[in-house]
């Protein structure tokens, strides 16, 4: 998040986090940023625009409404919350101080091939969409892990999680307003001995143009993958469609960023590593300081949210892993 805005122009003032090692780390990495004595002296610097947060993402709202009450705009990783109280009083402290509550929704903004996408389909090159098909799965790594990650109560659950990023790129690229949860559905196959921990979802989401949305999202990328998970989306349209591999293209060299569509006038792949940015960082920074709406609204954002949340809640769950 933070690499994302500084290549954008915007200036690292403080990092701030309540363990040494990782305030460390970070400043090796970002040379020239200041470690904040607390979270008050980042949100008290009258020079500070914008926060951007990271917390066990149970916590990440509470953050937002201080940073919101501190007259700061507010950029967090996503799951942007894990409860719809949590989202009904983001969404109050929005309408009372005017400022931000932005998520950084990585899979479709820091992913070149899925900006690229994005120009495709508002180019009207598929014509109108009619279907997404996101295939969102991650390598778990639990040795790595801190126990909260396997607690639902503060990871909130699997849909609410990885796959916030599916639904907010269904409503991007169908240019969706609104839209509702048709199914859901959860599971635990292989992990036993994380019960509260979810390694499988999948959801159907239908718009409200018509258009609709298949995702899965899951915890099993094998150790063979030279990469965390092998990202896809597909987007239908009534005159062609689309298919991104955003990490990998497996079994070649190619790398990710690869673009494939078919249209009427044939089949193309493009290669879009290093050729077309991230423009969502610079709009957000344009967006703080003229009060704009370039980035990405703040109705997108929150639809995005709730309907994650409301596949979380009404998901039916499959199975219990078996014992090991």
């Amino acid at each position: 998040m933070c690499r994302g805005l500084c290549e954008a122009g915007a200036t690292l003032r403080w990092v701030y986090d309540p363990d040494p090692a990782k305030v460390a780390d970070f400043i090796r990495r970002h040379p020239g940023v200041k470690a904040a004595r607390c979270e008050d002296e980042i949100l008290s610097d009258r020079e500070v625009r914008l926060v951007a947060g990271a917390a066990v993402t149970s916590e990440r709202c509470a953050l937002g409404l201080r940073v919101m009450d501190a007259g700061k705009d507010y950029f967090t990783d996503k799951a942007p919350m894990t409860t719809f109280a949590q989202l009904e009083a983001a969404e109050k402290k929005v309408a009372e101080t005017g400022r931000k509550y932005a998520v950084y929704f990585s899979e479709r903004i820091h992913s070149e091939a899925a900006v690229y996408a994005g120009y495709l389909v508002r180019e009207g090159v598929i014509g109108r969409v009619v279907q997404v098909l996101g295939l969102g799965p991650h390598r778990l790594g639990a040795e790595s892990r801190p126990d909260w990650f396997f607690k639902k109560e503060k990871y909130g659950g699997i849909l609410c999680d990885i796959g916030s990023h599916q639904i907010e790129q269904f409503l991007y690229y169908a240019n969706e307003t609104d839209a509702r949860v048709a199914r859901a559905q959860v599971g635990n196959f292989a992990h036993p001995e994380y019960p509260e921990f979810e390694d499988f979802g999948d959801a159907v989401i239908v718009g409200g143009s018509g258009s609709t949305q298949y995702f899965r999202v899951d915890w099993f990328t094998p150790d063979g993958l030279r990469t965390w998970g092998d990202g896809r989306t597909l987007i239908l349209g009534t005159d062609g469609y689309i298919e991104l591999r955003k990490f990998i293209n497996i079994g070649t060299d190619d790398g990710g960023d690869q673009v494939f569509l078919v249209d009427g006038k044939g089949e193309h792949r493009f290669d879009v590593r290093g050729k077309v940015g991230f423009p969502f960082f610079g709009e957000l920074i344009l967006d703080c300081l003229e009060r704009t709406e370039r980035a990405m609204t703040q109705k997108h954002a929150f639809l995005a949210a709730r309907l994650a949340l409301t596949a979380e809640d009404m998901a039916e769950t499959l199975t219990g892993a078996e014992k090991k």
